[in-house]
């Protein structure tokens, strides 16, 4: 579309130029003509006291005086014009510009937000973070499971007061012991507190990152904690 227009403009350009140098060849063809016509009837064969002369240059003359004034004036009606569109941003309507403009806009601005929307990360993600447009879009596995292990210690201290205080490197199954009675065991034999245990010791000490399978196993278990 754009290089439509700039092509029409171009040749547009070029044509007026091409008209303003074939018009003002033929006027001065026709000046010298008419000079030279006026030159051969005069009685005296001359320019001097040739009154048809000085009635053929004083048109011409008048001719590209007028011109020039009609130029003149449009370039000045022209500036005045673009002197007074607002220099303050406004939302363009359809009756602001001409329709093949107000059309280009609406193209570009389409094809640039679906550019955007294109371009937007989907499949791909960052290892130990939450992948975009999941639920756990934006979530640091490892620092949301350790974080969880403070809340868990002040909900242990309400239960039981005499709770142990926490140990940095304290096992979560050896920390937690004296809740483990009041949690309920699955078809294994196992508790939440186990499965949490396991999530945070990967959180701790794994070299790379947890997983989102581990960081759900891990959370589940944390909320299963919680509400009990």
């Amino acid at each position: 579309m754009f290089s439509r227009l700039s092509r029409r403009s171009t040749v547009s350009t070029l044509c007026y130029g091409l008209l303003v140098l074939v018009t003002t060849f033929f006027v001065a063809v026709s000046c010298a003509f008419l000079l030279s016509q006026a030159a051969r009837t005069a009685p005296n064969r001359s320019f001097i006291k040739n009154v048809n002369a000085v009635v053929i240059g004083a048109a011409y003359v008048l001719v590209l005086v007028i011109s020039l004034g009609f130029c003149l004036k449009r370039r000045i009606a022209v500036h005045r014009r673009l002197q007074r569109i607002s220099k303050t941003f406004h939302t363009l309507g359809k009756n602001d510009v001409p329709h093949t403009v107000f059309r280009y806009i609406q193209q570009e601005y389409t094809r640039a937000c679906l550019i955007a929307y294109e371009s937007r990360p989907k499949d791909g993600f960052q290892e130990g973070w939450g992948r975009p447009g999941t639920k756990f879009e934006g979530v640091r596995f490892r620092t949301s499971l350790l974080d969880t292990v403070r809340i868990i210690d002040t909900l242990a201290h309400k239960v039981i007061p005499r709770h142990p205080a926490l140990r940095p490197q304290a096992r979560m199954l050896h920390h937690f012991r004296f809740i483990l009675p009041l949690l309920s065991k699955d078809e294994d034999g196992l508790t939440p507190l186990h499965y949490y245990d396991s999530a945070i010791q990967l959180a701790r000490h794994m070299s790379r990152e947890p997983t989102e399978q581990e960081y759900s196993v891990g959370m589940k278990a944390a909320k299963e904690i919680e509400t009990t």
